[in-house]
């Protein structure tokens, strides 16, 4: 059975009505990141830090799978996949996806301020200030902030190297070291990247460009995918 990878970016779960830090306007719903998203946030002002992920927790709880994550979720009737993701939403197992990779965390779990490591799944959609993990530290949401150390890249990197097909999807491949993982993928492979802003990366051998938003290109792809060789 072909092994597929797919790199999942922003821009899959921003079809499903989430928006991400690297909207136009430069803000994450309506906070600077360094606010929100860095160690020194949350050792400045951890209750704000605390709300903040726990209102994005209730944006992705509210969110449904879009027509791209349930087509991915069909690769797997002929294919053995493993979906890589930048984002912190569930999406892709809502949306039948078994083999989920997130480089960043995911937003439906919290983490021990101390280790990483030590991880847990939230009941309801919040983090009460106050909750610890079982080293005494305050719980957090589990997400990579910036200035973090991105545990889950060796791994990806390893299995990006198993690709006999490699699809990129809603990624502007700005942000590193995730970026990083198509170069990982042997040259021979074809490589399709599906996004309606394609980026200049020339660089890349074999490289298919699909400029479509992912709701509209993702499914086209998957059904030639899954059509029976004549």
């Amino acid at each position: 059975m072909k092994k597929i990878v797919v790199l999942t970016g922003a821009g899959i779960s921003a079809e499903s009505g989430l928006r991400t830090f690297r909207d136009s306007d430069g803000l994450w719903e309506g906070h600077d990141v360094q606010q929100v998203a860095t160690p020194e946030a949350w050792a400045a002002n951890p209750q704000l830090v605390q709300d903040f992920y726990n209102m994005r927790r209730k944006d992705v709880l509210a969110a449904k799978p879009n027509a791209a994550h349930i087509a991915l979720a069909k690769l797997e009737q002929q294919y053995d996949v493993t979906i890589i993701t930048q984002n912190i939403d569930d999406l892709h197992e809502r949306g039948g996806s078994s083999k989920v990779m997130h480089l960043h965390g995911i937003i439906t779990r919290s983490q021990s301020s101390i280790d990483p490591a030590l991880t847990y799944p939230i009941a309801g959609w919040g983090i009460k200030m106050g909750e610890t993990c079982e080293l005494g530290s305050h719980l957090r949401a589990h997400v990579v902030w910036f200035g973090e150390d991105v545990p889950m890249i060796a791994p990806a990197a390893r299995i990006c190297q198993q690709a006999d097909i490699f699809i990129l999807v809603g990624s502007s491949l700005a942000v590193y070291p995730a970026a990083g993982l198509v170069n990982y993928v042997h040259y021979n492979v074809p490589k399709y990247i599906i996004d309606p802003n394609i980026p200049d990366i020339n660089r890349i051998k074999n490289l298919i460009r699909i400029a479509e938003k992912a709701t509209i290109g993702v499914p086209e792809f998957v059904k030639q995918l899954l059509e029976p060789a004549r």
